[in-house]
């Protein structure tokens, strides 16, 4: 059924989700249930399609690594399953989370478990350096997390800090995808360095947006309530930069807002940040990190792969 796909970057998704719909499976019913209703909820793949672009951009064929794409996509899952433990979330991707469905304790074992397969799988299947690649990125993945949780209605949080987070928590994997995709594509160690680099200033620029689509869309569009960052505390992008623009009076609305609970007064606050320009700024730091990335990729000769990671790069900016 795979093979049946034309293995051209425009076809990428597609070829994912065929991956998924019929081949994916682990050792636990329960786990592989809770994980196919996460994918079926939906998501760009942005990740695997990443590591598929990389492979193909150093001469690779896509179709030979949808294993190591799909794990990449499944990182994301169990990441995803952990997190809305730990932020008590009631949706993701516009359905329940795994944890209302399943419970905590099956959705933290769920999470460990993919984890636990997914490195079994890849140890087993891959040359050195993939297996270390992936196990730092997890591991900077949990680092990341911590650095936010820390960070809590922390005002004096700074952008420098921010990026910092940002890295960890999301920009790594993307690296990684795009990394292991060209390893594995047979790419010099120029052109997986720039890979590397365009993931890791894609996925900055990336969680950017995702701070800002928090404002700014709707709650059918992101698939959870919007505000959700403020509502948990979290210093997002726009709200740093709104603080070090705003005047007193704002910073003490913020102040007022974080040492509560619930959603009162957020109105003021999401106001508040697009007043002070913190919605504007944060269009600009997107703009520099999709700046960055597609400048991590001059060493690459052209080709479609390059062309459609331009793409995904300039989609941030809109």
């Amino acid at each position: 059924m795979i093979d049946a796909i034309r293995s051209d970057e425009s076809n990428l998704y597609e070829l994912v989700e065929t991956f998924f719909r019929s081949t994916f499976s682990t050792d636990n019913a329960l786990i592989t249930e809770a994980v196919r209703r996460m994918l079926a909820a939906g998501g760009k793949r942005l990740r695997p399609r990443m590591t598929l672009l990389g492979a193909s951009a150093c001469g690779g064929d896509p179709v030979t690594h949808l294993h190591l794409a799909a794990y990449m996509e499944l990182i994301h899952v169990a990441t995803l399953i952990h997190d809305d433990v730990v932020d008590n979330a009631q949706t993701r991707r516009g359905v329940n989370a795994t944890a209302v469905d399943f419970g905590n304790r099956v959705s933290v074992l769920a999470g460990d478990y993919l984890f636990a397969w997914i490195f079994k799988n890849v140890t087993a299947d891959y040359p050195h350096p993939v297996p270390h690649i992936l196990s730092a990125t997890l591991a900077a993945i949990c680092d990341g997390e911590v650095l936010q949780l820390r960070a809590l209605g922390d005002l004096e949080t700074t952008l420098d800090a921010y990026v910092e987070t940002a890295r960890k928590k999301t920009a790594t994997l993307f690296a990684a995808s795009a990394e292991c995709g060209a390893i594995m594509g047979g790419g010099s160690p120029e052109q997986i360095e720039a890979l590397r680099a365009y993931g890791d200033a894609y996925g900055i620029a990336f969680q950017m947006a995702d701070d800002l689509l928090d404002l700014e869309a709707d709650e059918r569009t992101i698939g959870k309530p919007v505000g959700n960052d403020l509502t948990e505390r979290k210093m997002t992008i726009p709200l740093i930069l709104a603080l070090a623009r705003g005047g007193a009076a704002f910073r003490d609305d913020v102040a007022r807002f974080y040492a509560g609970s619930g959603t009162d007064g957020i109105e003021t606050i999401v106001a508040g940040i697009a007043a002070a320009g913190g919605l504007d700024a944060t269009r600009g730091e997107i703009h520099r990190f999709v700046t960055s990335a597609k400048d991590a990729l001059k060493p690459l000769a052209p080709s479609a792969a390059k062309e459609e990671l331009y793409r995904l790069a300039d989609a941030l900016v809109g």
